[in-house]
């Protein structure tokens, strides 16, 4: 049986869940480019879960909460709400474990994650992201069939397994005798970035950990400046990012995140979608808009201070629509130049 869900996770529970994670997950590998140090103006070492299984860094997260199913809940199903990466992450991991598996996925997600889903076998359910509750639609769907709900990010499961790309990152960095000073890692419900603060703090605790959020959607940069939790407008503007749109830090992740993450930058549309070109065009990398959020934040939001110190970038999927991905390389979706 799970733990109590509302339990908050230590790092001996993200160093755990390596050894569990591993038999569904790649290690992704680390990487090193000549343009992005000069144009950051600083050492960068880049991990690329956009090349996980999937595509992205939600199968850890997905395999983590999955294996630690009793028989009678595996049997039973489960049930995710998701715009598609943590849908493609539940639905692999629920394919290799024989669990049933639904997901409620917005009308408007992106073709490429709704086939990812469809391709590992997973009913999808879908909703009008603007009018309809996503969670209430997963509550009922629970209850008719008496299935588990698998979070997103706010659940300590799903959070100690995210945590495993920072565990790698660490190890990764310490193992050719480097060091980071800073990481950069994007913030949509705080999964990720709280799993890989917990795995810095016991790996490399002098490492500062910094988040990148879409300007519009900067929920966890506003309660980090104030001290307590806010919530994204409602009527805030169409994002290009996708993936980490939610409407405010969950209390889990809050709880790990609030005294661990340095703070934050805010990037523009234009910033991200000039991030992808970099990655292209430099790296030879397929990086979705969300995923590109702190490299977009390193190359056009870093400090001054950060120059020629070691910083750590997490480029965090790559499923992306073929047609947006072609406006944002081809300079369709403006955005900056490098300064």
């Amino acid at each position: 049986m799970l733990a109590d869900r509302l339990a908050t996770p230590t790092a001996d529970d993200v160093l755990s869940a390596v050894e569990r994670v591993a038999p569904f997950a790649s290690e992704t590998p680390l990487l090193r480019n000549d343009a992005l140090d000069a144009a950051v103006g600083a050492k960068v070492w880049i991990k690329p879960e956009n090349l996980q299984v999937t595509g992205s860094f939600k199968i850890r997260g997905a395999a983590n909460r999955l294996t630690q199913l009793g028989e009678a809940e595996r049997r039973a199903g489960v049930v995710a709400y998701s715009s598609g990466n943590h849908a493609q992450g539940i639905s692999r991991a629920a394919r290799m474990l024989d669990i049933p598996a639904t997901i409620v996925m917005p009308s408007d997600a992106p073709g490429v994650k709704i086939e990812g889903v469809k391709r590992d076998g997973a009913r999808i359910v879908t909703y009008d992201r603007w009018e309809e509750s996503r969670e209430t639609i997963a509550a009922q769907l629970c209850e008719e069939a008496g299935a588990i709900l698998v979070p997103s990010y706010d659940d300590p499961h799903i959070l100690a397994g995210q945590g495993t790309a920072g565990v790698e990152l660490a190890r990764q960095v310490q193992s050719i005798g480097a060091h980071l000073d800073h990481v950069i890692c994007c913030i949509g419900g705080g999964g990720l970035i709280g799993g890989l603060a917990l795995a810095f703090e016991a790996l490399s605790p002098s490492t500062r950990i910094w988040g990148a959020e879409p300007e519009h959607y900067d929920d966890w940069l506003r309660s980090l400046e104030g001290g307590t939790v806010v919530a994204n407008r409602r009527d805030a503007p169409a994002s290009l990012c996708d993936s980490i749109l939610t409407p405010q830090p969950g209390d889990i992740t809050w709880s790990v995140g609030r005294s661990r993450i340095a703070g934050g930058f805010r990037v523009s549309d234009g910033e991200v979608a000039a991030a992808m070109r970099f990655a292209f065009r430099h790296m030879k990398l397929v990086v979705e808009p969300g995923g590109s959020a702190a490299l977009a934040a390193a190359l056009y939001r870093r400090p001054k201070a950060w120059l020629g110190q070691s910083v750590g970038l997490l480029l965090t999927g790559g499923n992306v629509d073929p047609d947006l991905y072609a406006r944002a390389i081809s300079g369709e979706i403006p955005g900056p130049d490098l300064r």
